[in-house]
């Protein structure tokens, strides 16, 4: 499960960045290499797996599913949260510098 959310997240985060790539304000690029990268780690967790346990790998217990689609809903918030700083640091559209120094 955390393959796939991971896998999901990176594939609507890069047509997202994809449909404004030209522009790219936004900084989505970062994110989708952030979660690009947490597929391909988790897809090489799960080759491992699979070849440790070989067809036990296909029937997991409900809760080890539950636990691990939580864990990948954490990874995918944890990327937004990382994002987020790196949006506000970067301030592409200059909102927080204007936020900061406006005076009254």
């Amino acid at each position: 499960m955390t393959l796939l959310t991971t896998v999901f997240a990176a594939i609507i985060a890069t047509i997202i960045w994809y449909s404004s790539a030209p522009k790219s304000e936004m900084k989505v690029g970062a994110l989708c290499w952030m979660y690009w990268g947490a597929s391909m780690m988790w897809l090489v967790d799960a080759i491992f797996e699979y070849a440790e346990l070989g067809a036990e790998f296909f029937a997991p217990a409900p809760a080890d599913m539950l636990n691990d689609f939580y864990l990948g809903l954490s990874v995918v918030a944890f990327g937004l949260v990382i994002w987020l700083v790196i949006l506000l640091v970067k301030d592409p559209k200059g909102v927080v510098k204007e936020a900061l120094f406006k005076k009254k």
